[in-house]
Formats: structure tokens, sequence, C-alpha cells
């Protein structure tokens, strides 16, 4: 059931993708104590972690959470040189799994030639996926889209040379770079993808529960599903999507109290995690996520309340007894 990746084995095959401003370390760890087979950090941008100051690239170890376990650290970058340093680094600092970044569709990220720019220059795309896979010993995995626009379909091109190249897994989001996050995800293409390489694929975009997973899958013929805007107010999807694919332990999904106290636990550990005032503001997102998928009553209020303490009374007030909003 399981993916072998070096003498690391991905069980289950259900994955939390990269999301930027949520996949943070909070957040990965109450994925992962649901269950999940691997989370991958937020993208890291190479040129920031080479030109931090030592303290601030110690204090992302601890940030990226490279201790405990099934851990990708995702990068960023343009220029070879730079993203194998980067990856040399964040493999001295422990972590188990690299993951490149060739999906992001962001502006900011695709207009410096990252992300899913890189999908319309394969041979520039291919020189960074070697310089990686040749400065570090672990497992270099690819995460791409099906290419930039419905013109450059080259997904499985890009991956037939990332395996050749070393690369030991393929994740694919069933868009292309110019779709964003509009209409569906197509995961009968990621099939081309499958068949081009004999490397683990994973299929991504659009599964949010155990029917979509099961239907990506039969699609696509992936070894694995990607979950990322699924997860949002619902850490334990991934764990659902386990138990009803391959079997895993049913997750014990919170209700009422232990859903309170649930997310108070969250929120009190984003606070720690980025100070108070960064916190509170960082939390809001996973508040209303949690609000619209429990229908809990005072949403705008936990958005808008001026401290921790009322935040967290509201959490109580919301979730405890485990009434919805009425429709």
């Amino acid at each position: 059931m399981g993916i072998a990746l070096a003498e690391m084995t991905l069980d289950p095959p259900v994955f939390l993708a990269p999301m930027a401003g949520i996949t943070d370390l909070p957040f990965r760890r109450l994925v992962a104590r649901f269950g999940a087979g691997l989370v991958v950090s937020e993208m890291v941008a190479s040129g920031e972690m080479l030109t931090a100051r030592p303290s601030v690239r110690a204090k992302a170890r601890v940030d990226l959470g490279l201790a405990d376990g099934m851990t990708s650290v995702q990068l960023a970058g343009r220029e070879a040189q730079p993203m194998a340093e980067a990856a040399r680094m964040v493999a001295d600092m422990g972590a188990r799994i690299i993951d490149i970044n060739m999906g992001c569709p962001a502006k900011k990220v695709t207009g410096g030639l990252s992300g899913s720019a890189l999908m319309r220059a394969p041979d520039r795309a291919l020189r960074l996926i070697e310089a990686v896979v040749a400065a570090v010993q672990l497992p270099v995995t690819l995460k791409m889209r099906l290419g930039w626009d419905d013109s450059c379909l080259n997904a499985a091109e890009i991956a037939r040379r990332a395996e050749a190249a070393g690369v030991a897994m393929i994740c694919v989001h069933g868009r292309t770079r110019m779709q964003f996050y509009k209409g569906s995800a197509d995961w009968a293409a990621i099939a081309e993808v499958k068949a081009a390489v004999r490397v683990p694929v994973v299929a991504n975009g659009d599964i949010i529960d155990a029917p979509t997973a099961q239907a990506a899958r039969a699609a696509s013929g992936a070894d694995a599903v990607m979950v990322g805007r699924g997860a949002q107010g619902r850490p334990w999807a991934l764990a659902e999507i386990a138990h009803a694919l391959h079997a895993g332990p049913a997750p014990q999904v919170p209700v009422g109290e232990a859903l309170s106290d649930m997310i108070s636990q969250h929120y009190e550990e984003m606070l720690s995690f980025y100070g108070v005032e960064v916190g509170c503001r960082q939390a809001r997102k996973h508040l209303g996520w949690y609000a619209l998928v429990a229908g809990a009553p005072l949403r705008a209020e936990m958005l808008l309340a001026a401290s921790p303490a009322a935040t967290l009374a509201l959490i109580r007030r919301a979730f405890a007894s485990g009434e919805r909003v009425a429709a």
C-alpha cells in the first residue's frame, strides 16, 4: 500500500499538499496526528534561504519541523546553483525528502521564472533538477502541473526527463498554470505522466474526500493522492481517505467539546509558533474554515475578536455544543 522512497515508506499513500500561508508547522502536525503518509512544507525560496542570517536559518530548521518524521521540504527557485546550495543546506538541517516546486501558479512566483513558469523552459528546469539531485543523498521529488497552458501540455515529457535525472516521485496537479484553480482538475490527463515513467506518480487537484480520491486514482492510475484545499477546516480528511481507500484506521472525527478542544489547541499552537500578533492574523483563516465546515455560529465574532482570550471563549461557545447554524 505504501510508497517506497529510499529507505522510507510513505504509508498511507495520501499526502498533504504544500499550500503557502496554510501548511505551516502547526497545521502539518495536526494533519499528521490524524494520519498522513507525507506532509509537505510551505514553499521555501532558495534565494531567501541562502541569504538569511545564520540565526534565521536555525529558526527555519525548527519551523520546518524536520524532526517530525514524514515531512518533505519544498524548494523553489530559478537557478540551478542556488537551488543545489539550498538543498544541501536543508539536508544538513535534517530534511529527509526535498521537493522541487514547478507547480505554483502565483504571479509573484512565475514572474521570477520559478514555479510553473519552469514548465515553459524544460531545459532550464532539467538543469535545476539535475543540480538538486546531485547535491544531496536524499530522495528528490517533483511537483508540477499539466503544463503552462493548453498549447504547452508537456508534463509527460518533463516527467520522463526528470526520472532520468534521478527524481524519485512526481506529483501532478491536473490543471495548467493558466487555469490557476479554475474549472475542474483533469485527472485523466495525469495518466499520460503515469504511462511515461516508472517512479511513483501522485495525483493532485480537487481531491477533497474518499469518492474524489477514488475517482482521481481510477482516472489517472496514480500511485497516491495529494490533498490540498480539501483539508482546510478538515484536518482529518486525509485519514478518512486512507481509511476508505486503503483500510487504514478510521479517524475519530471530533465533534462538540472534542472539536472545540482541537480547534483551541490549534489556535494556541499558532500563537506560540508565530507570536500573538501574527498568530492571531494567521489563525483567522483556519477559524473561518472550521466554522464553515462545522456550520458553527459566531464565525464573524471569532474572526473579529479583540484578544486571544476572547477568541478562545468564542471557540468554546461556537463549537462545544455541536449545534449548527440554521440553514
